[in-house]
Parts: structure tokens; C-alpha cells; sequence
């Protein structure tokens, strides 16, 4: 080779190199996620238009998703096809549905969790091509989107070391770029990254060894570094995305380390919220709400306030204009708090449940099967129905997608027309 050749093939290569340092960034953006609880994972979904009371009958019921096995998982809807998750003869499967309800496909993914409160707790993660799963006995599984050929998967007790909580694992995976983040729970092997597209282990933080607090994860994006958020057993903990270095925990100090066995004040099921520099975490089983001021380029936590009352452990919440909207278990109500303060300022007796947000007003699906629409600023009900079909508890969170309400309860999916078109 002349070394004019030598050169030019030298440039091309440098070049190339560029090019795709340039792209990079623009590949990642590119990246289109579905997943629990809508963006961010926050519960507020961008429907607008939609019905401003209900008939007493509540809205029309359009579709019913029937033979999705017994879960609490609930869908997850991107572009023309709904996943849900469910547990039929003790196997997980998930199953693919196109936009008028058709079944597509179902693909299994080994055996479900059926000790108690059986069935499925996974709602699925969509990103692209790709939708991963993890059933309550372990098994993170990535399968296809189109076809639901299986990709790879990975058993948590086996391959990944780890340590199952008492009512199985529940979390809903979170992918950032190639990387999809899952909680074993073991000593050593406690959160893992993977490769999203192989399974191949990134790096393993031992983070402090508990089993998992049945929490799905969020991303905290900052200019130094993005920070995975989440609890285990007893503790709420930060994450450096791209190193598994374990940057902070929050420990849940209700429950004396003496005292620390399975079932006992380590059930943090509420995804945290990230906003403005400060973290909000509601973990009615440990602290209970808490918000905590992110420091030293998310190097370090500060506690705000905390208020222990507010014993919410898996109905989500939302935040939106300075007030945070969330349930008591105890109070059995729907609560809302101010920001600045974490005080409760205003609650409707209405029972524990679960909610999420869109056009203005709260969507709450209580554990005694009534679907309700609040208005958030008066605290009032402004209508309801009851759910009289599927089986056992009503703890699946609803989900809002083109002017459809869909609510899971056990073996049933049921779509409601909310837009009133």
C-alpha cells in the first residue's frame, strides 16, 4: 500500500469515527420508550378533551381483554399494539394485542408467581423494537415487539445471585441507552446493569445488600451524570448510570434493624419524582413522604421535610402546581400535600387506591373497585363507576392512552371510552 493510500484510508477511518461520535447522541435520542406510568414514570398522561362527568353507568366500555391470566401488571401501549403481562398454569406470559383488541401473539417467558396474591406484577417496558418483562419469581426475559421471539433472559435467583421478597419481584424494568437496569436483590449482586440488546452483564453495585423493596426504578438526567433512584428493603438509593457507583441512600429508619425480617415495613411499590433539583419519594411502609434536595452534582442528598402520616406503599402519585396528590392507607383517602412544605392541606374521604392524572383531574381506581374522577383543586368527586368484572384485589394502575381508560383487574382488561368520540 502507497503511503498515499495509507493516508487516505488513515482520513476515511478518522472520519467515520466522527461520524458516528456525532451521531451518537442523536441514535440515543432517537430512542422511543413506553413504559409504567407513562413518561418519566410519573402517572400524568397528555390526554386532553376528555369527558368532564361520567353517566352514573360510568363511561362506555368498548373493549374487553379477556384470557390475559391472573396479574396486577398493568398494560403498556405503544403505537398500535398493547402488552400486558399474566400468569396462566403457574407460567408468565406476555402477550401482544393489536389496536381493535386482536390477540397477536402471547410468548412465555418460564414460571409465574403463584404463592400469594397470584399472578403477574410486571408492566412491560417498550423501547423501539424491543419490550422487556420480569415475572414475580425473577426472570427478566427481552423479547421482540413484531413477532415476540424472545431475545435473551436472565433468572435473578440463579444467574444473577439475588434474593426474592416475600410477595415476589415486581419491578418494571428501566432502560437508558443499551443499558436496561434490574434489581436481584442479592448481597453482592443487588442492582445490575445489562446490555438491552444481549443480557451481557455492564457492572453489578452491591448497594447495601437488601432484597428489592417491590420499587420500579426512575432515571434522575443531570448535566454530570444520570442517576438511577430506587428502594430496596430499607433503603432509597442513587446509582451512577454509567459506573454502578453507589452515590447516596435514604435509610427507612421506622423499622430497627433488629426488627428487619421479610413483610416488615419493606414494601416501597411508589416510583419516585425528580424535579427542579429535589427528589420526592413516597414510601408509606418506611419514611413515608419525604423530599430530598440533590446536591453536589448529585453526589449527595439533603432531607427537606418528611411526613411520616402519609402512608401511601402502592397507589403512586403525582405532582402538579405545588401540590402533591397521593392516598393514606390508614385515613383512607385521597390526600393532597404542599411542596414547599409536605404538609397535607386538603383530602377527600374516598378510600386507598390508586391514581394517575390527565386534562386537569385525578383518575383513582380504589381497592374496592370504584373508578372515580376528582377534581384535584376542590377535592371533590366528580363521578364514578364500579369495576363488576375480572377477579381477586384491585391494585393495578390505570392506564390513559387516546382518549381510552384502561383498567386491569386480575384476568380482565377493561377499555372505556373517556373522550366521549
Amino acid at each position: 500500500m502507497t503511503r498515499k493510500a495509507s493516508f487516505t484510508l488513515q482520513l476515511n477511518s478518522f472520519i467515520i469515527l466522527v461520524i458516528i461520535t456525532l451521531l451518537s447522541p442523536l441514535i440515543s435520542l432517537s430512542q422511543i420508550t413506553t413504559q409504567w406510568r407513562g413518561e418519566e414514570r410519573r402517572g400524568i398522561y397528555p390526554a386532553t378533551d376528555l369527558l368532564a362527568s361520567w353517566p352514573a353507568e360510568g363511561p362506555a366500555l368498548i373493549r374487553v381483554y379477556e384470557k390475559i391470566g391472573n396479574g396486577y401488571g398493568s398494560p403498556t401501549i405503544a403505537g398500535d399494539m398493547l402488552y400486558i403481562t399474566g400468569e396462566s398454569e403457574d407460567t408468565a406470559y406476555l402477550f401482544a394485542f393489536d389496536s381493535k383488541g386482536k390477540l397477536l401473539w402471547k410468548s412465555s417467558f418460564g414460571p409465574e408467581w403463584v404463592i400469594n396474591y397470584q399472578g403477574s406484577r410486571c408492566a412491560p417496558t417498550v423501547v423501539n423494537d424491543l419490550v422487556y418483562v420480569t415475572s414475580g419469581l425473577g426472570n427478566l426475559a427481552c423479547f421482540e415487539a413484531k413477532t415476540g421471539k424472545k431475545r435473551w433472559s436472565k433468572e435473578y435467583l440463579t444467574e444473577l445471585h439475588g434474593a426474592s421478597p416475600l410477595f415476589g419481584f415486581a419491578e418494571a424494568p428501566l432502560v437508558h441507552g443499551n443499558q436496561v437496569f434490574a434489581t436481584p436483590g442479592g448481597p453482592d449482586t443487588n442492582v445490575v446493569a445489562l446490555d438491552r440488546f444481549t443480557g451481557d452483564i455492564n457492572w453489578v453495585c452491591p448497594g447495601k445488600g437488601e432484597v428489592p423493596g417491590y420499587n420500579s426504578p426512575i432515571l434522575i438526567h443531570l448535566p454530570e451524570r444520570d442517576i438511577i433512584a430506587l428502594f430496596t428493603a430499607y433503603s432509597f438509593l442513587g446509582i451512577d448510570t454509567r459506573t454502578g457507583t453507589l452515590l447516596w441512600s435514604h435509610d427507612q429508619d421506622n423499622i430497627p434493624l433488629a426488627e428487619r425480617q421479610p413483610g416488615n415495613g419493606d414494601t416501597h411499590s411508589n416510583s419516585a419524582w425528580f424535579e427542579d433539583g429535589y427528589i420526592y419519594y413516597i414510601a408509606g411502609d418506611g419514611n413515608g413522604a419525604v423530599k430530598l434536595e440533590l446536591l453536589d452534582n448529585g453526589m449527595k442528598i439533603r432531607q427537606v421535610w418528611r411526613n411520616k402520616g402519609v402512608d401511601n406503599y402502592m397507589g403512586g402519585f403525582v405532582i402538579q402546581d405545588d401540590r402533591i396528590y397521593t392516598c393514606t392507607s390508614n385515613g383512607k383517602s385521597l390526600v393532597a400535600l404542599d411542596v414547599a412544605s409536605g404538609e397535607i392541606i386538603n383530602k377527600l374521604k374516598i378510600g386507598t387506591g390508586t391514581l394517575i392524572w390527565a386534562d386537569g383531574k385525578i383518575y383513582y381506581y380504589t381497592q374496592g373497585g370504584k373508578v372515580c374522577l376528582v377534581d384535584p383543586f376542590n377535592m371533590e368527586e366528580i363521578s364514578s363507576f364500579k369495576i363488576n368484572r375480572g377477579t381477586q384485589e384491585h391494585f393495578a394502575h390505570p392506564v390513559i392512552h387516546n382518549g381510552i381508560l384502561y383498567v386491569r383487574h386480575g384476568n380482565v382488561l377493561m377499555a372505556y371510552d373517556i373522550a366521549g368520540k
